[in-house]
C-alpha cells in the first residue's frame, strides 16, 4: 500500500502522540472519483466490507424469494454481529427454516463479543458455537444459495458454485478483475480490488433503484435493509450502529477487518470506502465519520457521531487526557 497519507491524529494534551495514515476514496454514481486520500489505485482486501457484494447473488439468483427471506435476514447476511441474542436468536431459526445444523456452517465457533450473551455462556456451561460467529448471517446466505443451487456442502471452497458467484459479481460491480483473494475469518474466500473499486462499487449501491432491473433491485434491497436494522448489522455500541442511527437509517456503512469500511450514500448516489493501513479500527471509524460529515450526511455534533470524530480518551479514572480527531486533510 504506497503512499498513505494522515488520516487521523491522536493527542494527548499538546502533544501529537500517534496517527494513522491510510487511503480514502469518494465515488459518483458514475464511477468517477469526487475525493481521493492516499492512492485510489492502491489494493487491498475489503474484508467484511465486502458482504454486500457477497450477498447480492443470494438474491440475484431468486434463492431469497424462493425461502422468503426477510429484510432481517437480509441484514444479517452483510452483518458483521455481536453474537448478542437477537443475532443468535434469529440465525439459529434462519438454520431451522433450511432445515440445517450449527455443524452445517462453515465458519468456526466464535465467543460473543457480546458481554451479556458471553457471560449466559460461561453461567450455563454451554459451548461457543458457529451460529455465535460474527459472520454467521452471511453463512446462512450462502447456505440458502447452496440449496437454491443444488450444490455441495463445502460453500467456501473457491470453486464451489456460491463462490464462483461471488467473484463474478465482485469484478462486475467493480469493474477490477480482482488480482487474487485472501481467506477471511469465516473461512470464506475474500476477493483483493483497488480502494477506487471498492468506492465505485459502493457507488453503485447507493445509486441502485428498487424498480430497475435485477441487480439493482437487489443491491438496493440489501442496501435498504443494512440501513433499516443497524443493531443486526453490528451491534449496541459499535461504530456501524451508531453511525447508521445518527444518520436517520439514511445511509448504510460497514466494517471490515484491519480497519477497512465503507459507506452507501443513497441520497447523493455516493460511494465510500477507507483503510487505515496500520489495521487500526479507530482509526477506520474516525476516518469514515469525518468524510460523512464533509459530504454533508453527518452531523458531526450528534452524540453517537461525537464518539468518533474529535473523541475525548480518558483514562481509568476518567480525566479527559487527549483527543482523536481527523486530520486537516480529512476536514478541508
Amino acid at each position: 500500500m504506497t503512499n498513505p497519507v494522515a488520516l487521523v491524529e491522536i493527542w494527548r494534551g499538546p502533544f501529537l502522540e500517534s496517527q494513522h495514515y491510510g487511503h480514502a476514496v469518494v465515488c459518483d454514481e458514475a464511477g468517477e472519483i469526487l475525493h481521493a486520500w492516499g492512492d485510489p489505485e492502491t489494493v487491498v482486501l475489503p474484508r467484511s466490507s465486502s458482504k454486500m457484494l457477497q450477498a447480492l447473488p443470494l438474491i440475484e439468483s431468486g434463492a431469497a424469494d424462493r425461502a422468503g427471506l426477510t429484510d432481517e435476514q437480509l441484514a444479517l447476511a452483510c452483518a458483521s454481529h455481536n453474537g448478542a441474542d437477537i443475532h443468535s436468536m434469529r440465525v439459529n431459526a434462519w438454520l431451522k427454516e433450511l432445515g440445517k445444523t450449527d455443524e452445517d456452517f462453515c465458519c468456526g465457533p466464535q465467543e460473543p463479543r457480546d458481554i451479556p450473551a458471553r457471560d449466559a455462556l460461561i453461567r450455563d456451561g454451554k459451548p461457543v458455537c458457529r451460529y455465535h460467529n460474527n459472520c454467521s448471517g452471511k453463512h446462512a446466505g450462502f447456505l440458502t444459495l447452496t440449496d437454491h443451487l443444488g450444490a455441495g456442502p463445502d460453500y467456501v471452497a473457491l470453486d464451489h458454485p456460491v463462490q464462483a458467484a461471488v467473484k463474478s459479481v465482485f469484478e462486475e460491480i467493480t469493474q477490477l478483475d480482482t488480482p487474487g483473494y485472501g481467506i477471511d475469518g469465516c473461512s470464506a474466500p475474500n476477493f483483493a480490488t483497488t480502494m477506487h473499486g471498492m468506492a465505485r462499487a459502493m457507488a453503485f449501491f447507493a445509486a441502485a433503484n428498487l424498480d430497475g432491473d435485477r441487480r439493482q433491485n437487489a443491491a438496493a434491497r440489501l442496501r435498504n435493509a443494512m440501513a433499516t436494522y443497524p443493531e443486526l448489522v453490528a451491534g449496541e455500541g459499535r461504530a456501524c450502529t451508531d453511525l447508521m442511527r445518527a444518520m436517520g437509517h439514511k445511509v448504510a456503512v460497514k466494517t471490515g477487518a484491519e480497519a477497512y469500511f465503507i459507506a452507501i450514500v443513497p441520497e447523493k448516489k455516493l460511494g465510500v470506502a477507507v483503510k487505515i493501513t496500520d489495521g487500526g479500527t479507530r482509526g477506520a471509524e474516525c476516518a469514515i465519520a469525518a468524510i460523512l460529515a464533509k459530504l454533508g450526511v453527518l452531523d458531526a455534533a450528534h452524540p453517537l457521531a461525537a464518539k468518533y470524530i474529535d473523541a475525548p480518551i480518558c483514562n481509568w479514572d476518567g480525566l479527559v487526557t487527549g483527543r482523536m480527531q481527523p486530520t486537516a486533510a480529512l476536514r478541508s
